[in-house]
């Protein structure tokens, strides 16, 4: 066989594509880079954040200068769940609006970045352990979008983003999140959104940010595991005493700084920043790179 006509075919073959525009579509809009995107972790908190100006909103208006400007966003958010593993793959994704009791001002917010379906291929593609669904259903969620409108508020990046099987541990989802690091070197940032202290069945209602001891304690236990490169302490979080028992209730605001912590390569530096918690919410969070 013509080694050219080789080439081609075993790439189609490859990447599942109809069509070799397809294919040529998908290299060309994620080639590969010298450098590796930073990688964030957010702690997102309230969706008020999305529209108030304060210390974690302007934190992230300061970070989204600071990096350089990513081709592409990947996000995994606390607030999209499901059973087996799914990415959005919609041209245009949605606004949702996943909460109650909030002014009608943030429910009217939109943010209209586009989607990248070529993007979602890649991600489907990139993870050999399990199947990856592409959705076409879901949209941008709050955990998304608020920290987002804040960060790049032109909503000019394309921005996909990824589900959290809740029937998965957190080994488990570090072992998936371990797959995405090759997308780093195509100009994507990934951006894990939730809160490793959330507990809101215990916030007090009478004074939303009244300080609470276990969530300072757990949240500086946290940090130093997190420092420290601790991964069989922090997936093994249920063991780790009864402040991060309280900290952690379920885990989906728990797993989205897993997926960004394995996203680290050995001796890269970590920084933290907005690191406050807020009752019994910690708004922690730090950039990878």
């Amino acid at each position: 066989m013509n080694r050219g006509l080789f080439i081609k075919t075993s790439l189609l073959g490859l990447f599942s594509m109809t069509t070799l525009s397809d294919l040529e579509k998908l290299t060309r809009n994620f080639p590969g880079t010298e450098t590796r995107m930073p990688v964030l972790f957010v702690g997102h908190g309230s969706p008020m954040n999305a529209i108030e100006s304060n210390e974690f909103s302007r934190g992230w208006n300061e970070m989204g200068k600071q990096l350089p400007k990513p081709r592409a966003i990947l996000c995994i958010s606390a607030h999209w769940e499901t059973r087996g593993t799914f990415v959005t793959a919609m041209e245009k994704p949605k606004t949702i609006h996943d909460f109650g009791g909030f002014p009608q001002e943030l429910f009217d917010v939109q943010y209209p970045a586009p989607g990248n379906p070529e993007l979602a291929v890649e991600t489907k593609k990139t993870v050999n352990d399990i199947n990856i669904g592409l959705d076409q259903a879901w949209g941008l969620d709050h955990g998304c979008w608020s920290v987002l409108n804040q960060m790049y508020p032109k909503a000019d990046i394309p921005v996909i983003q990824l589900s959290l099987d809740y029937t998965k541990d957190a080994q488990w989802h570090y072992s998936l999140a371990k797959e995405l690091a090759v997308l780093r070197t195509k100009g994507i940032l990934i951006l894990g959104s939730g809160n490793i202290v959330h507990n809101l069945r215990l916030i007090n209602w009478n004074d939303f940010n009244a300080k609470m001891e276990w969530a300072e304690i757990a949240n500086e236990k946290f940090k130093k595991l997190i420092s420290a490169d601790d991964i069989n302490s922090l997936v093994s979080y249920n063991k780790l005493g009864k402040e991060a028992e309280l900290s952690i209730p379920t885990p989906e605001h728990y797993l989205p700084m897993i997926y960004s912590l394995a996203l680290k390569e050995e001796k890269e530096s970590l920084a933290f920043f907005n690191d406050k918690t807020m009752g019994p919410i910690s708004m922690t969070s730090f950039k990878i790179g």
